[in-house]
């Protein structure tokens, strides 16, 4: 109470001290315009300067048992004023009007108008003001008054913090009660993490009744830290827990407590935790926790840094002296390898939960949670889908359905079919095709080699990964790539698995070796991925025998080692590790060497396939590869849209064929004769375009992919 009373002393002297500075400065430049216009003269003088007819006008008003006498010289008078605010202490200016006062007698009177009588002065008379008092009082008290209640209310602004929209708001925090009725989440909407909702539903339960488990002696978790790699559904975990607790839930980010100004990070910490214990039970929600909560003593400023003071104070709220009952404190991050361990410690973050990536059950739930309002054609299969996409996040696969929305809506369709999907999963992982591009024959034929040798390799070696797709199509930086999907989804990955991927990557640089006998820049991201699997063998997953059974790198040692620190191992150990991860992509590449040697006709087939139709699916390289031939297919048209090389002959396309729409709608509407039958052939022809281009070629069959388990290559 002492250091609110100080602070406010010291806030309202300040002000004072500014509003007497204004005052002065307003009085000052008042003094100055006033006094090079008008002057307070004696009645002597006055009566002086009408005897010289230096006075052009006056008036004569009775005021107060006087006459107060204001009026105009004829030309400027020079006069001195004293000062204290100039060097010199006088003034020299010029006035042009004049006031005085002179007594109510009968020879005052009678002089002044002998003079202004003789000289031709014009003189007026003005009755008695009766509300003088008044007009006084409005003038110079009104003013003054508003002044006093301006800095008031900023001193008082200044001592009590303000709210929102007030001018002394920096120590405020910004976070305010979510309303109950505009989050629309609940735990329903939350798929494929079934686990973390169960821990989740806990802490829910307990703060609608917390009976049952305070009559066990249980103590609901403090802190709930999720944690886990970006767009697993974190935050959206947080605000089903807002929609289902029904208690107030102040959602706030970490970066949202530093600021410029020192110490308003720690007056926000508590400014938050004032507002929830006050309206406890309640849930703090902070976001991207790691932008306030890194580990202590990194920064240059040390004890004194304002992060540094802003997590102090968070760790003191959480669990010091005065507790935090009935307040529960949510995180999420995912960066947790650099929290402060005084935050991670129980009575802090009691329960921490890892938010990683989903199953296959997980993204088929999630697929159909973001399919509700997407009407679907009966060829989609999310299960399918679901199989086809390891390693995506829920980010990804609302994004996938999204985009496959938009390639309908785009092509005229009332539904989402396959096409879509297989089009859509193209674009989220390499991007939009550019079929416009110029590739020469040479380049084209490489490209098409290279992705030949990726595929038979992988048809080969096909015990833990499927050849799923292939295309020479370019899409990004990438003029081509192979799609190999593992079988299921895997945990672990076992020794004879890295060299099967390496031994795939290695068959794109093979391929063009012994077909045309040169390199190409081709590989270029192949060699990437094939070394840092190597890499990964030999430093931390103990798969080399001359290193032995040691983890030489981390990931945190990888990040450090970016940021420029040397590694931990001598200079012997990295030529070492540098010799074995040499060796294992030479395997690699032998291997690679032998299995296209032995399957050069089946090689020449898949390039020459590659060649005429740019893409095949797994079904057609399996027929290439097995019988020689590609599979039976209807005969499917392209999208004219896509098809087209331009822009403006897209849109030209797509002109005509909304033209030629619009033209058998009105001559079915002209034969019907009747209005309210006019709607129905638009509804029947909305569908003719979805007949005539269901499916746009054999390039466009259903796939997905594992990001990191294709390779780009013929990279420009």
């Amino acid at each position: 109470m002492n250091n609110r009373r100080n602070g406010l002393f010291r806030n309202s002297l300040f002000y004072i001290v500014i509003f007497l500075l204004v005052m002065v400065v307003i009085y000052f430049f008042q003094g100055n315009n006033s006094s090079s216009q008008s002057q307070e003269i004696q009645s002597s003088e006055f009566i002086h300067q009408l005897k010289e007819n230096n006075v052009k006008n006056f008036s004569v008003q009775p005021s107060g048992g006087v006459y107060k006498v204001t009026g105009e010289y004829r030309k400027a008078q020079q006069t001195k004023t004293q000062t204290g605010f100039t060097l010199g202490g006088n003034t020299s200016s010029k006035v042009t009007s004049f006031s005085t006062a002179m007594l109510q007698n009968n020879s005052s009177v009678n002089e002044v108008t002998r003079y202004a009588r003789d000289h031709n002065v014009k003189m007026n008379t003005k009755p008695e003001e009766s509300s003088g008092f008044w007009v006084n009082l409005l003038v110079y008290v009104l003013p003054l008054l508003a002044f006093i209640f301006f800095f008031y209310m900023m001193m008082g602004q200044a001592g009590q913090g303000g709210g929102n929209g007030k001018v002394m708001n920096f120590g405020k925090s910004k976070a305010k009660p979510t309303d109950s009725k505009e989050n629309k989440v609940r735990f329903t909407d939350v798929a494929g993490e079934e686990e973390e909702k169960q821990e989740l539903v806990e802490v829910v339960e307990f703060l609608k009744d917390p009976r049952k488990f305070v009559s066990l002696g249980a103590r609901i978790p403090s802190g709930v830290l999720l944690e886990g790699p970006p767009g697993t559904g974190k935050t959206l975990l947080a605000k089903a827990v807002a929609g289902e607790a029904g208690v107030p839930f102040y959602s706030i980010s970490g970066s949202d407590f530093v600021e410029m100004f020192v110490g308003v990070g720690a007056s926000r910490v508590r400014d938050l935790f004032e507002q929830a214990k006050k309206n406890a039970p309640s849930i703090i929600f902070i976001d991207e926790i790691d932008a306030v909560g890194r580990q202590r003593g990194a920064g240059m400023g040390g004890g004194h840094d304002e992060r540094e003071q802003t997590l102090n104070q968070l760790l003191v709220e959480m669990d010091g002296f005065t507790g935090n009952e009935g307040v529960i404190v949510m995180a999420a991050t995912n960066r947790s390898d650099v929290l402060d361990p005084a935050l991670l410690r129980p009575g802090r973050f009691d329960r921490k939960i890892l938010v990683g990536r989903p199953d296959v059950n997980g993204r088929e739930a999630i697929l159909k949670v973001h399919s509700r309002n997407k009407p679907l054609a009966n060829d989609v299969d999310l299960k399918e889908i679901a199989k086809q996409t390891p390693g995506f996040v829920g980010a990804d696969l609302e994004n996938l359905l999204n985009e496959g929305a938009l390639l309908a809506a785009r092509r005229n369709k009332t539904q989402i079919d396959a096409s879509d999907i297989d089009e859509a999963e193209d674009r989220v992982i390499a991007g939009p095709a550019k079929r416009n591009r110029v590739i020469s024959k040479k380049e084209r034929e490489t490209v098409a080699y290279h992705e030949a040798g990726h595929t038979i390799v992988g048809l080969v070696l096909n015990d833990a990964r499927v050849v799923h797709k292939v295309t020479i199509v370019p899409r990004g930086r990438a003029g081509g790539y192979a799609i190999m999907l593992p079988r299921e989804d895997q945990m672990l990955m076992s020794k004879r698995d890295a060299k099967e991927q390496m031994a795939g990557l290695m068959g794109g640089r093979t391929a063009e070796e012994l077909i045309f006998h040169s390199e190409s820049s081709g590989a270029s991201n192949d060699f990437e991925q094939a070394t840092q699997i190597a890499r990964a063998m030999v430093t931390q997953y103990g798969m080399s025998e001359k290193i032995g059974t040691v983890a030489l790198e981390s990931a945190t040692s990888q990040q450090a080692a970016a940021y420029g620190q040397a590694p931990t191992y001598s200079q012997e150990t990295a030529a070492a590790i540098d010799e074995e991860v040499r060796r294992l992509t030479n395997e690699a590449h032998e291997t690679a060497r032998k299995i296209l040697s032995d399957h050069r006709e089946q090689h020449k087939i898949i390039a020459e396939a590659l060649l005429k139709y740019e893409t095949l699916d797994e079904k057609q390289i399996l027929s290439l590869y097995n019988t020689g031939e590609m599979p039976d297919k209807k005969d499917d048209s392209e999208f004219p849209s896509e098809k087209a090389a331009t822009f403006e002959q897209s849109k030209r396309e797509l002109e005509r064929r909304e033209a030629a729409r619009q033209a058998k709608i009105e001559e079915k509407a002209q034969n019907s004769g009747q209005n309210s039958d006019a709607s129905k052939p638009d509804s029947d022809n909305d569908q003719k375009p979805d007949q005539d281009d269901s499916d746009q070629s054999d390039s466009n069959q259903p796939h997905t992919d594992d990001s990191s388990d294709h390779s780009d290559d013929g990279e420009d």
